[in-house]
């Protein structure tokens, strides 16, 4: 690459002009080396009440957005994530798509061909696993046998257009999946549409081919939150409290105790969104979380909603 490349200011744009689009509009404007210069939201009065402030240009034509930026992120309400994904692709520009990737299969696939083609970074908001990273615990040199998290929210209006399979245990079975090498092979659970905007809450165990076994509580009709997670290993256990930002070790590995303090425990979004920005670069070999990882994640997700119907 040379040297006029490496310095180049990258030029983002964000679709979606809601409470996440305005996350990622503000990381945009906050990070090294790149500029906030396009919202794109179909409601255009939105995308102008995020975009003015800012500093950027409101649209609410794709393609004349598309023609100014180079980097997307999208961050609509997941059931347009493909849609919006697809569109920058193909018109060539590496995507940072919030979770879930997509919400089915095939989409997902299409998304993970159509960056191949066009030979640009896909990557997906699973930020957690910075969190992860940022405590050592992907570094630990043993499987795993036995993961159980539990991750409950109070009541919201916000992301009903899918089930809390697809808005919050995703979160956790992508951990999963971070953690253990091998694929699950089976899943049992059980679930509730209490307010019939499809399942509202779900506890699943999943069994892994090497004998892993991951239990996932999630529910956004608790009466408190709560998210937690604790990691069975042969030598030990790790209980993580998320809210608390706090860990329980046992195991001989030592983990990052003042992780809180490092940037990816102080900022996991802007973490995430930077990794992205040094894959476009060329300066990371891979985002913190890649498409091909977010549709195993959303294939997973999948199989948890249909052990429960």
């Amino acid at each position: 690459m040379t040297q006029e490349a490496q310095v180049q200011v990258l030029k983002a744009g964000v679709v979606g002009a809601g409470v996440f689009g305005g996350y990622h509009a503000k990381k945009y404007v906050e990070l090294p080396g790149v500029e906030l210069v396009a919202v794109f939201d179909i409601d255009l009065a939105r995308a102008e009440a995020l975009a003015g402030p800012l500093g950027a240009t409101a649209y609410d034509d794709m393609d004349a957005f598309l023609a100014t930026v180079d980097v997307v992120t999208v961050a609509t309400p997941a059931v347009h994530h493909a849609k919006a994904a697809l569109a920058a692709l193909k018109a060539g520009k590496p995507v940072y798509s919030e979770k879930p990737l997509a919400v089915g299969p095939e989409d997902a696939d299409a998304l993970i061909a159509a960056a191949a083609k066009a030979g640009v970074p896909l990557a997906c908001g699973h930020q957690e696993r910075v969190v992860f990273q940022a405590m050592g615990l992907l570094d630990i040199p043993e499987q795993p046998t036995r993961l159980e998290a539990v991750r409950r929210g109070t009541p919201s209006d916000r992301n009903l257009d899918v089930s809390v399979v697809l808005d919050l245990m995703i979160h956790d079975i992508d951990l999963a999946l971070a953690l253990c090498a091998a694929d699950p092979v089976a899943v049992e659970g059980e679930g509730e549409a209490d307010r019939g905007y499809g399942l509202d809450w779900v506890k699943v165990e999943a069994t892994f081919a090497n004998g892993f076994t991951a239990v996932f509580d999630s529910s956004r009709v608790a009466q408190a939150r709560e998210r937690t997670m604790k990691v069975v290993y042969p030598s030990g256990e790790v209980e993580i409290d998320f809210l608390a930002r706090t860990f329980r070790n046992t195991t001989p590995f030592p983990l990052i105790e003042d992780f809180t303090e490092t940037p990816a425990g102080k900022d996991p979004l802007g973490q995430s969104v930077a990794g992205f920005l040094k894959a476009v670069r060329g300066e990371a070999p891979r985002p913190v979380v890649t498409g091909e990882e977010a549709a195993r994640a959303l294939d997973l997700a999948l199989a948890v909603e249909h052990s429960v119907d």
